[in-house]
């Protein structure tokens, strides 16, 4: 089975970080985008982070532009999400995706994305 798992989550106070890792079972990362999702208690899900794993390239939705990186180590497997000066309002379950299709990544599809993962709650006290 095609797997992405999530881990890294937790409880930190404002101004804090944290770092996200997905890491990829059964298939190899460097042939796909992988997205980092999150959604708030009451909110749709929202992209926030993509990564295309073959060439570098990245998004941010302005939301956590400059405060949070994406980044890649593909011989491991893994894509990490730092996310740093973190505020209540990041309290979410944040979910990495990934998909063959960069475009669809940063456009946020979701629900059409080939392999998602099950989140990781983080949640950023006051």
């Amino acid at each position: 089975e095609v797997q992405l798992v999530e881990s890294g989550g937790g409880l930190v106070q404002a101004g804090g970080s944290l770092r996200l890792s997905c890491v990829a079972s059964t298939f190899t990362l460097d042939e796909y985008a992988i997205g980092w999702f999150r959604q708030a208690p009451g909110k749709e899900r929202e992209g926030i982070s993509c990564i295309s794993s073959s060439d570098g390239n990245t998004y941010y939705a302005d939301s956590v532009k400059g405060r949070f990186t994406i980044s890649s180590d593909n011989a491991k497997n893994t894509v990490y999400l730092q996310m740093n000066i973190l505020k209540p309002e990041d309290t979410a379950v944040y979910y990495c995706a990934a998909d063959r299709n960069y475009r669809l990544v940063v456009a946020g599809g979701w629900e059409y994305l080939e392999v998602r993962g099950q989140g990781t709650p983080v949640t950023v006290s006051s």
